[in-house]
């Protein structure tokens, strides 16, 4: 049985139209799916529905999608995929700023954000899987990958978003190796970079940041010049 069977999605979205055909197609593909038309009662919805993930309409009237996302990221580390009409690449970085996990342009079609869905759902799915160890220790620093969650070298825990969480773990899965930006989109969100996008640098300076890096001379994530990132710290599993 695939393991995003019966997950709940939370849509939120004022086109009643969009919320409609992604309930129907959701729930056709084994999801459980409730729909908000604005963002008015979305905490409480959090709160009382729990959904596994959330997919969040940026150009909303009232409180738009960035600022939704930004007071769900401060009570909530829930997958977030935004929707968005702007052709803007700004909108994508605020959004991935922000804490989104991923992002989908209008018009979309249902297939691919089912497919970005999955891919997320593979990435955070909770468990380690068989076979896997639980914690990653480097620099002092450790990730769980049961609870998911990331311990600094004192003692304190710090937030990851779905994306963070997922670019991390792809560095400690690989130290020493360096990736370039095509290898770093591939794996975590399962296509192929382009000369103009420019989330995978949003998440690794956040993610540098998340580790108290110093941006201009980083010591755990090096830039290769020209050929990518490298994980250069030793990781030990346990």
């Amino acid at each position: 049985m695939s393991d995003w069977l019966g997950r709940h999605i939370l849509v939120v979205d004022d086109d009643e139209e969009i919320c409609a055909l992604l309930k129907s197609y959701l729930e056709r593909s084994g999801f459980r799916v409730s729909a908000l038309n604005s963002g008015e009662r979305l905490l409480q919805a959090l709160e009382l529905a729990s959904p596994d993930m959330l997919i969040l309409d940026v150009m909303m009237p009232g409180e738009d999608g960035f600022s939704l996302c930004s007071r769900v990221r401060k009570v909530s580390q829930v997958p977030i995929i935004m929707l968005t009409a702007s052709a803007d690449e700004s909108d994508r970085i605020i959004g991935l700023e922000l804490g989104a996990d991923d992002y989908v342009p209008k018009p979309f079609s249902p297939r691919e954000l089912l497919a970005r869905i999955k891919a997320i759902f593979r990435r955070v799915g909770g468990l380690a899987p068989g076979g896997h160890h639980r914690y990653y220790c480097f620099a002092g620093w450790q990730l769980d990958t049961v609870n998911r969650s990331l311990t600094d070298p004192q003692g304190e825990e710090q937030a990851l978003s779905g994306a963070d969480y997922s670019l991390l773990q792809l560095f400690l899965e690989r130290p020493g190796e360096v990736l370039s930006r095509d290898d770093l989109l591939g794996l975590t969100r399962g296509r192929e970079a382009n000369p103009f996008d420019r989330s995978i640098d949003v998440q690794l300076s956040r993610l540098r940041q998340r580790l108290g890096e110093d941006a201009k001379d980083p010591h755990i994530v090096k830039t290769v010049r020209g050929a990518g990132y490298v994980l250069a710290v030793a990781v030990e599993l346990k």
